[in-house]
């Protein structure tokens, strides 16, 4: 769960952080708010957002999925029986 929270959080950061080098590759301070107007920061989190979605639209539609149902743990006769997949 980490993993994907990780990997969603690293997607929707990568749009700025490519902003953030074209500025510092055309000699401009990336940091300066000048270039961090209304318009290109909602662009950035639209991109951002995207990436994230369908990342995690591509991790839930290509993820192996597992065989067998899972029987939760249950007594017979007195003794417990652990959890199993059949």
């Amino acid at each position: 769960m980490l993993r994907s929270l990780a990997e969603s959080l690293g997607l929707f950061l990568l749009p700025f952080a490519v902003f953030a080098i074209y500025l510092a590759l055309r000699a401009r301070w990336p940091l300066a708010l000048e270039h961090w107007t209304r318009s290109r920061v909602a662009a950035l989190i639209a991109a951002g957002l995207a990436a994230a979605l369908l990342s995690l639209a591509g991790a839930s539609l290509f993820a192996p999925r597992g065989q067998g149902v899972y029987v939760p743990a249950h007594v017979v006769n007195g003794v417990l029986v652990p959890g199993h997949i059949e």
